[in-house]
């Protein structure tokens, strides 16, 4: 009888490892969605990605905007369209400006830890991240539920370990807070990632110029 239970348990057990094995859903490409705030406005964006590109779209004011990047962060685009005031802009940083951007982010060190917890469905760990620059630390919630491209991951956290769902962004010199809501596998819609025909192309500085500063 000890024996049939122990194979009864030691079956049970394979099953649960078989079932975590396969829990992990993997994505080619999608949309992520997440929320945040800008100028004291909470906003959501949806960012669409695939292995070479992301698109990540919001709503300010009467504007939709939309960042465009390739996966080796060569390339940066930002599209305005106002269609009350019928703009259609779209800045294209030069590679220099891009690497520019690319030179001010964090680089972090991580320190996984063993705090967990549940954020928008996903099983999370805490993972501290350490600017090396100026030694400050974040509370980096990632998780291992599902795979994605690394074009879905932030530059700065590639290699934290897992997918980041709440976490700290930084962009220009400035940080938001970031909590994701949801990950699916929706297409993006034809011509996502690129610009479209109608949209006039200007350059960094004209953006700023349209925008005060």
């Amino acid at each position: 009888m000890k024996i049939k239970l122990l194979g009864a348990a030691f079956g049970v057990a394979l099953s649960a490892i078989s079932l975590s094995a396969s829990a992990q859903k993997n994505f080619t490409e999608g949309v992520v969605t997440y929320k945040t705030s800008m100028r004291g406005q909470d906003v959501e964006i949806k960012e669409y990605f695939r292995a070479d590109s992301t698109a990540a779209t919001f709503s300010a004011g009467p504007a939709t905007i939309k960042l465009l990047s390739d996966a080796n962060h060569k390339s940066f685009a930002v599209l305005v369209d106002v269609p009350v005031a019928s703009i259609k802009k779209a800045a294209i940083y030069t590679p220099d400006e891009v690497e520019q951007a690319m030179n001010g982010l964090p680089t972090f060190t991580f320190a996984p830890g063993t705090e967990t917890k549940t954020i928008s469905g996903f099983n999370c760990k805490k993972v501290v991240a350490t600017d090396n620059k100026d030694k400050k630390t974040y509370d980096i919630w990632v998780t291992n539920d599902i795979a994605v491209p690394p074009t879905a991951i932030p530059v700065y956290y590639k290699a934290i370990g897992g997918f980041p769902v709440q976490y700290t962004a930084f962009q220009q010199g400035q940080s938001t807070e970031i909590t994701v809501s949801s990950v699916t596998d929706q297409k993006a819609p034809a011509g996502t990632f690129g610009i479209p025909a109608d949209f006039d192309k200007i350059s960094k500085d004209d953006l700023a110029a349209m925008s005060g500063g």
